[in-house]
């Protein structure tokens, strides 16, 4: 199954994950577990979908705190065998990162500007004026530097973060995709799938359009259908 569509499992808890994965099936290979399922369980879910079903995962947590802080948090979730684990884009957290991930296949993505902010709520939260797709291409490319195997942006800078020479080989990974005639949702800078792997996404990241939909595993077969022709 192709692995370039990752299922969020933006639920509750790490029993409504599972269901909902076996609900979904072989329809998806790659899932997402974030802050909102941490107490719930979601490490748990993490390891048994990893472990018992032979899925990649993604594991979201942002994490943006001091250096050591950053080293051990890491270095933690590294013992777990996932795929993905994403921090804030600040050059400082990316190498306290990379030097908690060490020498596990834990690759870690990098967090530019997340997808429900606009240049006005940037503005609120005392961010450098200037184009917001600029302030989240210099973001990557200085997380790039640090060491980033990847970053998290929005289909609508990926183009640009793919021309930079600090982006070879590396992962550009983009929430804020809806395939046509979704709901936004709480989503600002949003593309379709076919658009957001055609500008230069490595991954898309989908939630609400699959988990909410009445029948999940369709709705992603769907999803899979737009990428296989790209």
């Amino acid at each position: 199954m192709d692995d370039r569509l990752i299922v969020a499992l933006d639920v509750p808890n790490a029993l409504a994950g599972l269901e909902l994965a076996q609900k979904i099936g072989d329809a998806a290979s790659f899932y997402k577990i974030g802050l909102g399922m941490l107490t719930g369980g979601g490490l748990a879910l993490a390891n048994e979908l990893k472990q018992e079903h032979g899925k990649r995962i993604f594991l979201d947590m942002k994490f943006f705190d001091i250096g050591a802080t950053v080293e051990a948090a890491v270095r933690g979730i590294a013992q777990y065998d996932l795929d993905f684990l994403t921090v804030h884009g600040d050059p400082h957290v990316v190498r306290a990162a990379k030097q908690g991930a060490g020498s596990s296949g834990l690759r870690i993505l990098a967090v530019t500007i997340l997808t429900s902010l606009d240049r006005a709520d940037l503005d609120a939260g005392l961010i450098v004026p200037g184009d917001l797709a600029e302030i989240v291409t210099t973001r990557a490319a200085r997380a790039f530097e640090a060491g980033a195997d990847g970053v998290i942006a929005s289909p609508r800078e990926a183009a640009l973060i793919r021309a930079l020479p600090e982006a070879r080989g590396r992962l550009i990974v983009t929430p804020g995709v809806r395939p046509a005639g979704s709901a936004t949702g709480d989503q600002k800078r949003i593309e379709t799938p076919a658009t957001a792997i055609a500008s230069g996404a490595d991954h898309i990241v989908v939630g609400r359009p699959i988990w909410q939909a009445e029948d999940p595993r369709t709705a992603a077969q769907a999803i899979q259908a737009e990428l296989a022709g790209i």
